[in-house]
């Protein structure tokens, strides 16, 4: 008797399952850098909400952010006379996020200030991208990788995230040296000429890329066309608005008056000493320790034969914020844009595991977002 059962149907065979293909450094780089201000903006929301502090209007309406806002929507003129006579003049500040700022609101459904966060939100993945690329062609991808994560996580890094020029500037620079380190002189020249249109530490990345394009004189006794035209283009942004400011005042010097009224002007490191002696013993030592500390990065940097435009802008970018007689808070926020500093520490880190790596990195997101919370809800500037 035939069986009633049905025959069994073949098996289709399994497909294999592919392996996942990793991340591209680039994503991970983007993603581990966006990771940290995620964390830093996360800290802000719960400390404002906790406190009754709008800490939105703490990014795009406080402190730098409110002259650059006044420039976009008034232009240049607006001063402030203090009750001690000093006068704050607009034209200490550099026009091209202004400009920005002013042609983005133009053209979408919101004010300047907004424009100014987006700016330098965007600036901001534009600058870890050229710090990643940096990174990858001196000491490898995955130093690329974590030095876009660890500029990421640098201290005063809250005012990545404020409608400030810093990420802008950086971007530009960090860009500017990678083109130098590819041999792209121009690109090179023509970004600096960028940066120096947004801030005054523009002054290191244009010595960076003349002392290399000097060096290569001396070395090799000649200089190819593209380094020259680059080196031409690389002061016009900077130049250009100093002569600007001259012009409107009617004063060679005006430029550097409305710096020196702002408390801007350069003493060699005076009114830092001057800071350091006044303080409490305990404050002045850790502020010694500070300074011998970054002292120790300089020196790591120049061990690790670090390439020149990228060395010599580091340097720069120190020495600029060292020298002057600015506000000694602000100092540290003024040496952000020197990433090379971070190169030490990245080449470090990219010997541990990622298991080790990352508990590291967190704990950095989470320190930086505390201070910038603390610092944004707080009364000083950045």
């Amino acid at each position: 008797m035939p069986s009633s059962r049905r025959p069994r149907r073949p098996r289709r065979p399994r497909r294999p399952i592919r392996p996942r293909r990793p991340l591209s450094p680039t994503l991970t780089a983007l993603g581990g850098y966006t990771g940290t201000r995620l964390i830093g903006l996360a800290v802000l929301a719960i400390a404002a909400a906790a406190t009754g502090k709008d800490g939105l209007h703490r990014l795009k309406g406080r402190w730098d952010s409110v002259w650059y806002v006044r420039v976009a929507e008034n232009g240049y003129g607006y001063e402030v006379t203090l009750p001690n006579g000093d006068v704050h003049s607009d034209l200490a500040f550099f026009p091209l996020l202004p400009a920005l700022e002013r042609g983005l609101a133009a053209v979408l459904p919101f004010d300047a200030a907004t424009a100014g966060l987006l700016v330098s939100w965007t600036a901001a993945l534009a600058a870890a991208w050229g710090i990643y690329k940096c990174g990858a062609h001196v000491a490898g991808e995955r130093v690329g990788v974590l030095l876009a994560i660890l500029w990421g996580v640098y201290p005063t890094a809250f005012v990545q995230s404020m409608a400030y020029t810093e990420t802008l500037f950086t971007a530009f620079a960090a860009w500017s040296l990678y083109a130098v380190l590819r041999g792209r002189w121009i690109l090179a020249g023509v970004l600096c000429a960028a940066a120096g249109l947004t801030r005054p530490t523009a002054a290191a990345l244009i010595a960076a890329l003349g002392i290399t394009a000097l060096v290569t004189l001396v070395q090799e006794r000649r200089l190819p066309l593209r380094t020259a035209v680059g080196v031409l283009i690389a002061p016009l942004g900077w130049l250009g608005y100093v002569v600007y400011v001259g012009v409107r005042e009617g004063s060679p010097s005006a430029y550097f008056d409305v710096q020196a009224a702002w408390g801007n002007s350069i003493d060699g490191g005076v009114a830092l000493a001057r800071f350091i002696a006044g303080l409490p013993w305990p404050a002045a030592l850790g502020l010694c320790a500070a300074l011998a500390l970054l002292g120790w990065l300089i020196a790591l940097c120049v061990r690790q034969k670090q390439p020149l435009p990228l060395l010599v802008y580091t340097i720069g970018v120190v020495l600029v914020s060292l020298v002057g007689a600015a506000y000694f808070g602000s100092r540290p926020r003024l040496m952000m844009p020197a990433f090379g500093l971070l190169l030490p520490p990245a080449v470090v880190l990219a010997r541990l595991r990622p298991r080790a790596a990352v508990p590291v990195l967190a704990g950095l997101a989470l320190a930086s977002a505390a201070y910038g919370a603390f610092t944004l809800l707080g009364s000083g500037p950045p």
